[in-house]
């Protein structure tokens, strides 16, 4: 009886996973990875199987392979552009989706599945590679367990070969109980290292008598090497590479500049884990350091006119300020880090911190810069300008509402980093980590030089600053091949002086002692070389523009497709076979912020169609053009769109807030002329009216002029007029001919964005677009047409297959416990390019989104432009 339970517990919807093996090879800090799962359908039909698992979003996926009943299915790397041609030809049916995305805060999920006959056997291989990385004195590799069901052969091995040998080997589960903890075995000795991890089918239970799976985690392996002298040089192949972590330096003192975006937006638990952040990290500031705080929101503020040394007295000044800081205003971006930038500056030049001393900036954000400078490229070369390479600019990003790019950029640009830190609970223990990275600057403008006639394609060599704890990575291809040895000279500032280290390593005796090690993979410092040399690449085309970019992008494309991984400029063809046909699936490498793409077949070649689901940068809900309704559903990665069609002249109610009192209004205009061809007129919105009742403010919009009313006084202005305007609790900014935007104190902002088109266009009229931004600072009982949407709104789509126009897909959505039939269109979002605006791919709701608003939207008809009463 026991025995055919364990059959039955293997067994999930017909399918049985009977192995999966996680088997790590690490070789001088480099990763090679495969997962390889068997299953077997025990099923009397057909059934699909799924193979999904999640990998480092720093590593390169270098091979994958689905092998069916004995023939092998392997998947091909090739240029995006070759991929994707060779996709569209593709005829196929059913459907699948995109094989990679974006999955959590460290990982993207890498899912493929197939249809197996009855007894059919499939296994799946997977195969990817990453360099380790030093942090806080050790490498960590991750690996996500999560086989969803009881495996009969369940194993993780890792085996660990280091030249320096092994000081220290740790490994640890989220889901390993202690009734599991020896079923973990590791051991190191001199150079190798070994973890395994082999649980039976009745350890793998959620409790005895169940049939669900304990292995749902983060499965982690860390450890460090022995460090006899500052560096290590290893040479293999034709190859070397260089590590540099010396220790027992003494520590730089530090200036460090925090630039805080306090603007609205930050709000709630933004501005709460800020300050707890803020006063964990005064607690470790060390005595010699010289720091400061500069606040923006619409205005700039600063703590002191200068640094200051963090002394108690001073210490305790700060954590008083901290306590203390709320927020307010907008974001101006720009002005505050600009006053940071200089007040470092004046301090060099005041000789008011230590000649030796290392400085950083840490800026952080949540939003977009709308005030002062709001131009991205223009803040960015302002920064660059002040910031003249003399110090690094740490961008962290706050949750979702934000340019990752841009951060991203202007930090790549001055030598620092940008690192996204996620709206949770533990948005405070983010925030520190990466604080203590940089915390403890123990050389600056560190310089590694290797003789120049015997080596070539060095990677990166010059570095700001080398932290504690972490490590300089360098690598190179030797190019004498008489070379009997390799000498690296390091040259760096120390606390006290200038410092020099030499490293030197013997061609041949490195090579008799890596031979003697059976399970390298041989060409380990070539791929690491390649792996470093395409990520230094990628990150200087972030910044690079014109020939320099496409010069960049060629080089690392063909690094990419020579040493075959998955990154982005290159995608992985999978051809699988469905119905006795084969049909070819493609795995792209995600970025940040950009499209993932979706992938869908239909059998008939016209049908063939590439969707996208945007990693949506901003949380916004908005109206805009022929009344088109943009819903950004940020869990989803996704947006839902409708439109509403009624006569000119009817005014509709946007936003109504009966707790902050503020209620937006739109009334719709025509065209010039009726169409006689078109069965349904275009509408857009030719007025807008804000007010918000506590303020006893009314704020009318048209395409031609912009009228304020505080109590009663009367304000009016033009689109040809720039004006700031800021007053307690109200800020209004008007960008000449473009937009304007409508702050009221730590509430949503408005943006409304004029379109005009050409004055005798014979149809055409210009109009206006409505976008609302931080609209969770709105209360629960909001609603109307948009309004309804700014409070947590999650669907599920189904059965995606052909709609009317082979470029759009239809699906069914399952929303507000309704199921409604969809199409996958654009629509456009103006915010940032009013002429041409930028395409978000979203799903339509028709009917002028029945099943998806509340009631009717005859029910959203109101009399004028600040009528209070809804239908």
């Amino acid at each position: 009886m026991n025995q055919k339970r364990s059959v039955d517990d293997l067994i999930v919807n017909g399918i049985e996973i009977y192995s999966m093996k996680i088997d790590s090879k690490v070789t001088s800090r480099f990763a090679h990875n495969v997962i390889t799962s068997r299953a077997v359908n025990r099923a009397n039909v057909s059934k699909e199987v799924i193979f999904d698992v999640d990998l480092p979003k720093t590593a390169f996926i270098t091979n994958f392979s689905m092998t069916i009943d004995g023939v092998t299915y392997p998947g091909t790397i090739k240029e995006k552009e070759v991929a994707k041609k060779q996709y569209d030809k593709a005829v196929s049916r059913g459907q699948t989706a995109g094989l990679v995305r974006a999955s959590g805060r460290k990982t993207e999920k890498f899912t493929v599945s197939v249809n197996i006959a009855a007894a059919s056997k499939v296994t799946f291989e997977l195969t990817y590679e990453e360099l380790l990385k030093r942090n806080f004195g050790k490498y960590e590799m991750l690996i996500k367990v999560k086989p969803k069901q009881l495996v009969n052969h369940f194993e993780i091995q890792a085996n660990i070969f280091e030249p320096q040998g092994i000081s220290e080997l740790e490994a640890q589960g989220s889901f390993i109980t202690n009734d599991l903890s020896h079923v973990l075995k590791k051991s190191f000795s001199g150079k190798k290292g070994h973890v395994s991890f082999k649980p039976t089918i009745d350890q793998q239970r959620t409790c005895a008598n169940c049939s669900t799976s304990l292995l749902d985690g983060d499965f982690i392996i860390k450890y460090d090497v022995k460090r006899d002298s500052p560096g290590d040089l290893q040479i293999v192949n034709g190859y070397f590479v260089h590590f540099f972590a010396p220790t027992n330096l003494p520590k730089f003192p530090k200036n460090v500049v925090f630039v805080i975006d306090i603007s609205g937006s930050m709000s709630g638990i933004g501005i709460q884990q800020t300050r707890e952040a803020l006063l964990k990290i005064l607690e470790d500031i060390r005595e010699d350091d010289y720091f400061n705080f500069i606040l923006f929101g619409s205005d700039v503020h600063i703590w002191q006119d200068s640094l200051v040394k963090a002394t108690a007295e001073n210490l305790k000044k700060a954590k008083d300020f901290v306590r203390a800081i709320d927020t307010r205003g907008m974001t101006n971006l720009h002005g505050g880090l600009m006053k940071g930038i200089e007040m470092l500056t004046t301090a060099f030049e005041t000789n008011s911190v230590p000649k030796r001393s290392a400085s950083i900036i840490i800026l952080l954000t949540d939003g977009q810069p709308n005030v002062d400078v709001s131009d991205p490229q223009a803040i960015q070369a302002n920064v660059k300008k002040a910031i003249q390479g003399r110090y690094p600019l740490y961008n962290l990003a706050f949750g979702y509402g934000i340019d990752y790019n841009f951060l991203e950029k202007m930090a790549l640009e001055n030598k620092g980093v940008a690192r996204r830190i996620y709206p949770d609970s533990d948005s405070a223990i983010q925030m520190e980590g990466f604080y203590e990275e940089v915390a403890n600057p123990m050389l600056t403008e560190v310089e590694l030089n290797y003789p120049e006639n015997a080596i070539s394609d060095l990677t990166q060599n010059n570095f700001k600053h080398y932290y504690d704890g972490s490590e300089i990575v360098v690598a190179g291809r030797i190019t004498d091949n008489d070379l009997n040895s390799l000498t690296a000279d390091v040259k760096a500032q120390g606390a006290e002086n200038d410092v020099t280290f030499s490293e030197q390593a013997d061609v041949e005796e490195m090579a008799k002692a890596l031979q003697e090690q059976e399970y390298i993979f041989g060409d380990y410092t070539e791929r690491l070389w390649a792996y470093l040399t395409i990520q230094q690449l990628l990150e200087k085309r972030t910044v690079a523009q014109g020939e320099e970019k496409e010069n960049l992008t060629a080089e690392a494309l063909e690094l990419s497709l020579k040493y075959k991984f998955v990154t982005p400029l290159t995608s992985m063809v999978v051809t699988k076979p469905e119905d006795n046909e084969d049909k070819a699936a493609i795995a792209d490498k995600p970025v940040e912020v950009l499209t993932i793409f979706v992938l869908c077949f239909y059998a008939d070649p016209t049908h063939s169609y590439l969707y996208s689901s945007p990693s949506i940068p901003s949380l916004y809900t908005s109206v805009d053009g022929d009344p088109h309704f943009i819903i950004s559903v940020p869990q989803k990665e996704d947006a839902i769109c409708f439109n509403i069609n009624e006569e000119t002249g009817a005014v509709l109610n946007l936003i109504n807030d009966p707790v902050t009192g503020i209620r937006v209004n739109g009334q719709l205009i025509g065209d010039k002329r009726v169409s006689s061809d078109a069965k349904i007129q275009n509408t857009y919105f030719g007025k807008l009216g804000i007010e918000n009742k506590k303020l006893e403010l009314k704020l009318e919009v048209t395409p031609e002029k912009i009228t304020l009313q505080e109590g009663r006084k009367k304000t009016v202005f033009t689109w040809l007029d720039t004006v700031t305007l800021r007053q307690e609790g109200l800020t209004v900014i008007i960008n000449r001919k473009k937009n304007l935007v409508l702050s009221m104190g730590d509430g949503a902002s408005f943006v409304i964005v004029l379109h005009q088109v050409w004055k005798k266009h014979p149809l055409h009229q210009d109009f206006l677009g409505l976008y609302t931004l931080d609209s969770h600072k709105l209360s629960e009982r909001t609603h109307g047409l948009l309004g309804q949407f700014f409070h947590q709104i999650d669907f599920n789509i189904l059965e995606i297959h052909p709609g009317s126009d082979p470029k759009k897909p239809d699906a069914t959505i399952v929303i507000k416990n309704n199921k409604l039939t969809v199409t996958r269109g654009w629509q456009k979002d103006y915010r940032k390019d009013p002429k041409h605006g930028i395409d978000i791919p979203c799903w339509f709701v028709h009917n002028n989104g029945a099943g998806l608003i509340d009631g009717v939207h005859t029910d959203y008809i109101v009399s004028n432009i600040f009528d209070t009463t809804v239908n």
